[in-house]
């Protein structure tokens, strides 16, 4: 009877100890990371710097005034942006609701098994797509398929539903209703992506469990998942409104560019980066300055968005683990 032949040490361990190599390459990458996000920061710190230097003058000349006047009047050197604040909040707020209702639906359709996976795939990627269209294409479908859909409509609206603020002016062409639509097609697939992996990353014993205590396929999706996946789904919607915030040339070709404030749908408006976008490029010294002042809002408003929804969702894991 053939006997075993005994095998060394090194032979028998399954791990061995890390080569000078692999450590190497372990420092290299640590230091590799470390350095983007120094580098990150020096970035934005360089952005501010560059923006806040140029938006000085403007900043002495207007103060708090330049963001609670709704006047631009560069023949007159008088500027203020309070109609871009609320184009640009009213809009993206506006998009975000129906961005986060049809992306938090279609991340449930496309994850809880409604769908053969294949077909689930080629969904998903078809979603994804839309994030890969150009800003300047969805503008121009925006004029030529948007407004011309929804003019009947809207039309019909204010002539019944005229009392309504929503509905208080007339529709004739670009305006607030073709922007939050254009937008909230652009939002989507941030807010679909990323709440699909939020449902994903749900344990399938956790389904299983719902299922187990008698409940139905919706109850366990509403009751179970949903509460679950709500802090992947609020972060979705965080990076929606972040880039809802930003969007540009799409907002300047179909919100109107009008400085007035309204919460009529149909009432042309117009946001800070359109703004940004339009006037920019033939602005004088003085306006550039105003401009640049306009860009720090917009920058700082940004910001509020992401540490608020950062906050908020640290709050949440600390009440989901206690």
């Amino acid at each position: 009877m053939a006997q075993l032949k005994p095998t060394s040490l090194s032979e028998k361990s399954i791990s061995q100890n890390p080569s000078g190599a692999e450590y190497a390459t372990d420092r290299g990458f640590k230091w590799l990371a470390r350095a983007s996000g120094v580098g990150t920061i020096v970035l934005l710190v360089a952005v501010l710097i560059v923006i806040g230097a140029e938006a000085l003058p403007a900043i002495s000349k207007h103060g708090l005034s330049f963001l609670t006047s709704a006047v631009w009047a560069p023949g007159r050197n008088e500027f203020g942006i309070l109609a871009e604040i609320w184009g640009t909040l009213y809009s993206s707020i506006l998009a975000l609701i129906i961005a986060g209702f049809f992306g938090v639906a279609i991340s449930i359709f496309l994850t809880q098994d409604f769908l053969p996976p294949a077909l689930a795939q080629v969904f998903r990627t078809i979603v994804e797509m839309l994030a890969a269209i150009p800003s300047v294409v969805y503008g121009l479908w925006g004029i030529f398929v948007v407004i011309p859909a929804i003019r009947p409509v809207a039309n019909w609206l204010h002539e019944y539903l005229g009392f309504i603020p929503l509905f208080s002016t007339s529709f004739g062409g670009p305006g607030m209703a073709p922007a939050v639509i254009v937008l909230a097609i652009m939002v989507l697939p941030t807010v679909a992506a990323i709440s699909q992996d939020a449902f994903r990353l749900i344990p399938y014993k956790v389904k299983e469990a719902a299922y187990g205590m008698g409940t139905t396929r919706w109850e366990a999706i509403l009751k179970v998942m949903v509460p679950t996946a709500a802090n992947g789904i609020f972060a979705s919607l965080v990076l929606g409104f972040g880039r809802a915030l930003g969007e540009t040339m799409a907002l300047a070709m179909i919100i109107g560019n009008a400085n007035q404030i309204s919460l009529s749908l149909f009432s042309p408006a117009n946001t800070l980066a359109s703004l940004l976008a339009s006037t920019f490029p033939e602005a004088g010294q003085i306006e550039r300055e105003a401009l640049m002042f306009a860009a720090l809002t917009l920058l700082f408003i940004t910001f509020i968005v992401n540490v608020a929804g950062t906050i908020i969702m640290s709050f949440a894991s600390k009440q989901q683990t206690s």
